[in-house]
C-alpha cells in the first residue's frame, strides 16, 4: 500500500521532525549498515532507553532571552489581531526558532538556538494580516512568515536585521479550501493550509494537486509558493511554479493579487514569479490558486538496474526526450552506484539477494537504480509503463522487478524522521541539492559527490567513516536535478563539520555551472552564492522590488538577497 498523502505527522516538536516511536525508526537493515560503514555499535544503539531518551535539552533550559517588545509594541500587535492569539512564552517561540536543517536541529537539541522571535503572531483571518504589518513599520520590528516550518537553508530563522525586535507570523491558522472550480480545475486556498490538508480536501471532490515534496507532512501550501518548491512527483504533475495560477500577497505597501485573469497572458512580465520564490521578503503570501487533476485511481511501479549512473542518466533523458507524451514515470528517482548499494544492503533479505544474483548474471556488478511510479487511471498507467519499458531496455536496463518503487513509495516520508534518530545516536546526516543540464549533469555529480567526500576526509579529527549518496530526483527535457544525502560520524563540533560540507559542496556546483539550489530556495545558507547565479544586476532588480514593495526592510531579514 502506497503512503497516505492525506495523513499528517502531528505537530512537529521543536527539536526534530516528529515525536519519537517507541523503540526508535532504526530498522535492523539500518543499524546493519551503520555498524559496517560508520562503525556504529548497532547493539549500543539499541540498548534500552538510548532512542527512547529525551534526544535535545528540554525547552525550560534553553537560552531563552526576556523579548525585545515594548508594552505599546505588543498591544499594537495585540489589537492587529483581534480574533488571533499572540504568544511570548518559551516554548512557542523556541518552536518558531528554527527550520529543520541539520544545523537548525542541533543547535535547537544544544538549547541554544541561533534567534529566538519576540512573539508568535497568530491572525485569525486574512483581513489581519495588513494591519500586523503596519504595525511592524510603525515601531520598526521585523517580520518572518511562518508556515510548517520545514525550512532547510534557514529560510525561517527569526533574524532582526536592522531593527530591534522579530516576530514570526504563524499562518497555519488560515488553512481554508475558498474556491474549488471544477470547469476550470482550480482551486483557491488560503496560505496556511498544510500538504495533506490540501489533499484531503481535494480528495472530497475527487481532485488532486499532485504536489507531494519530501516535507508534505508538514509544509504549507504558501510555504510551497514561497520556496519554488517542487515535488516528488514533479515529472509528471509539475513543479509548484508550474500550478499556480494565481497568487495574492500582502506587501507593506499593500496588497497585489496576480495571475487568475486569463489561461495566458502576454501583458508584461508575470509577476506570479516575482512572489513565487521570494522567501517571505516581499510580503506575506495569503491565498494561492493552483491547478487541479483528477485524483488517481491507479499505479503502476517500475525498476531497473543499469550498469552505471551514467549509463541510467543517459536512458532517462532519451525517455523524457524521445518518448512520447507521459511516457516518463509521475515519480522519477534515479540511485547512482553508492546510494544504491547501501539501499540494498538496508533492505537485506532473500529477495534483494535474489536480485544480486540476477543483475550479476546480466554482467551487472555495481548497479544503478531507477524507480518509477506512473499515477492515473483505469489502465493508463500500466500502458504508459509499457511504453517507457522498451526504451528502458533499449539503453541497457535490466529490469528489477516492480517490488523496489513500490517500497520507496510506502516510504516516502520516513526520512525526515530517520535523521532525528541518527542525530540522537551521533551520526551526521543531512541533504543538498543542484540541477544540471544533460550535457553537464555527469560532471556535476562527479565534482559534486567527490567535494562532500574531500570535506568529511579534511576535518580537524581526521577522515571520518562516512557515506556519500546521490540521485536524480526530477527530470526535464533539457536536464535533470541532483539530490545528495551525506552521513558521517558527528566531529565533536558537527556544526563546523556541516558548515565545511556545505562550502565545499557549494563550490563544486558553481564551478560546475550549475544552479545553487534546484527546490531547497535560498534562505541563508546560498544567499552568498546568488550574485553568482543571477549577477549583481539581477540582485539589484531584486532589491529594487523589495524597496518598493517594503521600504523599511522588515520582511524576512537576511533572506535571498
Amino acid at each position: 500500500m502506497a503512503a497516505d498523502i492525506t495523513e499528517s505527522v502531528p505537530v512537529s516538536p521543536w527539536w526534530g521532525w516528529a515525536p519519537p516511536t517507541p523503540g526508535g525508526a532504526l530498522s535492523d537493515g539500518t543499524l546493519a549498515v551503520l555498524a559496517e560503514h560508520l562503525g556504529i555499535d548497532a547493539v549500543a544503539a539499541r540498548r534500552p532507553g538510548v532512542l527512547d531518551a529525551a534526544p535535545a535539552t528540554p525547552p525550560g533550559d534553553a537560552d531563552v532571552s526576556s523579548p525585545a517588545l515594548t508594552e505599546a509594541e505588543v498591544a499594537a500587535l495585540g489589537a492587529a489581531i483581534p480574533t488571533g492569539t499572540m504568544a511570548q512564552d518559551p516554548e512557542s517561540r523556541v518552536a518558531h526558532a528554527a527550520g529543520k536543517n541539520t544545523v537548525d536541529l542541533l543547535r535547537q537539541r544544544a538549547g541554544a538556538p541561533l534567534a529566538l522571535p519576540d512573539a508568535v503572531v497568530r491572525p485569525g483571518a486574512r483581513s489581519e494580516i495588513p494591519g500586523v504589518l503596519a504595525a511592524c513599520v510603525a515601531h520598526g520590528i521585523a517580520v518572518v512568515p511562518f508556515g510548517g516550518g520545514s525550512s532547510v537553508v534557514g529560510g525561517v530563522a527569526p533574524l532582526a536585521g536592522d531593527h530591534h525586535a522579530v516576530v514570526a507570523l504563524d499562518l497555519t491558522g488560515l488553512a481554508e479550501l475558498l474556491e474549488l472550480n471544477e470547469r476550470d480545475r482550480t482551486a483557491t486556498f488560503e496560505a496556511g493550509v498544510r500538504g495533506p490538508e490540501v489533499e484531503r480536501m481535494l480528495a472530497e471532490r475527487g481532485y488532486t494537486l499532485g504536489h507531494i515534496p519530501q516535507s508534505h507532512q508538514q509544509a504549507t501550501l504558501g510555504g510551497y509558493a514561497a520556496t519554488r518548491s517542487a515535488g516528488q512527483a514533479s515529472t509528471g504533475y509539475g513543479a509548484i511554479a508550474e500550478l499556480i495560477t494565481a497568487i495574492r500577497i500582502d506587501t507593506p505597501t499593500g496588497p497585489l493579487a496576480l495571475g487568475g485573469r486569463a489561461p495566458a497572458s502576454a501583458a508584461g512580465p508575470d509577476l506570479r514569479h516575482v512572489v513565487i520564490g521570494s522567501e517571505g521578503t516581499l510580503g506575506v503570501i495569503t491565498e494561492v490558486t493552483v491547478a487541479v487533476t483528477p485524483k488517481p485511481t491507479a499505479k503502476a511501479y517500475g525498476a531497473w538496474a543499469f550498469p552505471s549512473f551514467e549509463a541510467g542518466a543517459e536512458a532517462v533523458r532519451a525517455l523524457v526526450q524521445d518518448g512520447a507524451a507521459g511516457d516518463a514515470p509521475d515519480v522519477c528517482r534515479l540511485s547512482d552506484e553508492e546510494e544504491t548499494a547501501l539501499t540494498l544492503a538496508q533492505s537485506g533479505g532473500r529477495q534483494v539477494e535474489l536480485l544480486r544474483r540476477w543483475l550479476r548474471s546480466r554482467g551487472i556488478e555495481t548497479p544503478a537504480l531507477l524507480l518509477g511510479v506512473w499515477e492515473g487511471s483505469g489502465a493508463e498507467p500500466k500502458a504508459r509503463l509499457k511504453r517507457a519499458r522498451r526504451i528502458l531496455r533499449a539503453h541497457g536496463g535490466v529490469s528489477a522487478t516492480s517490488a523496489p518503487a513500490a517500497a520507496w513509495d510506502r516510504g516516502r516520508f520516513s526520512s525526515p524522521r530517520l535523521r532525528d534518530e541518527l542525530l540522537t545516536i551521533g551520526v551526521l546526516v543531512d541533504t543538498l541539492e543542484t540541477a544540471a543540464t544533460w550535457t553537464r549533469l555527469a560532471d556535476t555529480h562527479t565534482a559534486v559527490a567527490a567535494a562532500i567526500r574531500g570535506a568529511l576526509e579534511s576535518g580537524p579529527q581526521g577522515a571520518v567513516a562516512s557515506a556519500v549518496q546521490g540521485h536524480v530526483s526530477h527530470v526535464y527535457r533539457t536536464g535533470a536535478s541532483l539530490y545528495y544525502t551525506f552521513i558521517a560520524k558527528a566531529e565533536d563540533d558537527p556544526i563546523a563539520q556541516y558548515e565545511r560540507v556545505k562550502r565545499a559542496a557549494n563550490a563544486a556546483i558553481l564551478a560546475a555551472g550549475a544552479t545553487i539550489t534546484h527546490h531547497h530556495a535560498v534562505g541563508t545558507e546560498h544567499a552568498a552564492e546568488l550574485p553568482a547565479e543571477i549577477g549583481e544586476q539581477g540582485v539589484r532588480i531584486l532589491r529594487a522590488v523589495k524597496r518598493e514593495l517594503d521600504p523599511t526592510g522588515i520582511m524576512n531579514p537576511g533572506k535571498l538577497i
